[in-house]
């Protein structure tokens, strides 16, 4: 069976610039899901989204625009914006996990809303040409939330369901529910797609013989923690390859530098960078002293001496 890896869209870290260096120096990804658009009440797109989804800005990659919204008017505006770039799919938003996010009712905070999932539905597919596909976890409270929804979606041509295996108020702890997920696939005529703990070639293959329908897999944190992951899933192997230090090296240095000349001054590319190194050092020998080392430089200089020193470090291990 052939494969279809997706790049599951993480806010703050998955844009186009990282997406460009990502295909372009590991690859493996078929198909990116661009971080969420949020109009929050004003039909307004703000210029980072729009950057974001510029077909320009995404000219090597196959990019599918999202939206994060409880509100149809939000919906349909987006989705008149996204078809007049050339987009033919929206994707639609129920799995984000955060707080600040669900207490609105957006994201998993509203798939126990059942009866507005529908009434949008309803109206996007009278009054939009947009194809629709779902992000969704399985509830917020409970994974059975999921269960009084997948009727309802059932009734509207979908393109596909990508379901995160878990609950929104576990946010990323804890382990992933594949019983609760099984129970959406035997409820549900839609094509579905999984996603969740995809970290490793191993946890992949467990994955794969455990739900043998799926050929679509969406890759989250795993795929920023190690790069090569959907590229090695891709040739079966895991091995990595010889120069493996020297291919992040030179990707590291185009992301930092693309980031550093969009954002103004030390600290928001301090920030930026602290935030992909607690993923990028879980692919180190030692993943904390790494992650500590680079949060203690304290300015550039000191933060290309620290990653001067972890790469060295890993290539001479």
């Amino acid at each position: 069976m052939n494969h279809t890896l997706l790049s599951s869209p993480l806010q703050g870290f998955t844009d186009y610039k990282f997406r460009n260096a990502f295909h372009h120096f590991f690859g493996g990804i078929d198909t990116f899901y661009a971080p969420y658009i949020r109009l929050n009440g004003k039909l307004v797109i703000k210029n980072s989204y729009q950057k974001d989804i510029l077909p320009e800005n995404n000219s090597t990659l196959t990019v599918i625009p999202q939206i994060i919204t409880n509100d149809v008017d939000e919906f349909l505006f987006v989705a008149k914006y996204v078809r007049e770039l050339g987009y033919k799919e929206l994707n639609w938003n129920l799995g984000c996990p955060y707080p600040m996010v669900t207490k609105q009712g957006m994201g998993s905070g509203l798939i126990s809303d059942a009866e507005k999932i529908n009434s949008i539905l309803h109206k996007i597919h009278n009054e939009s040409d947009i194809l629709v596909s779902m992000k969704m976890r399985m509830g917020y409270e409970t994974p059975e939330e999921i269960l009084d929804v997948l009727p309802i979606l059932d009734t509207y041509p979908l393109k596909n369901i990508a379901i995160h295996a878990r609950i929104g108020k576990q946010l990323y702890k804890g382990g992933t529910d594949l019983e609760a997920f099984q129970k959406c696939l035997d409820n549900s005529k839609h094509k579905m797609y999984y996603n969740g703990d995809i970290t490793s070639v191993a946890a992949f293959k467990k994955l794969q013989k455990r739900f043998t329908t799926i050929d679509h897999w969406m890759i989250g944190r795993g795929l920023i923690a190690d790069p090569f992951l959907p590229s090695m899933i891709k040739n079966d192997t895991t091995e990595y390859p010889k120069n493996r230090f020297d291919i992040f090296q030179e990707f590291h240095e185009r992301i930092y530098t693309e980031y550093d000349a969009a954002l103004s001054g030390p600290t928001p590319i301090k920030m930026k960078m602290l935030g992909f190194w607690e993923y990028f050092s879980k692919s180190f020998t030692n993943p904390q002293k790494t992650y500590k080392k680079i949060k203690k430089a304290q300015n550039p200089k000191k933060y290309a001496i620290a990653v001067e020193e972890i790469l060295k470090e890993a290539k001479n291990g």
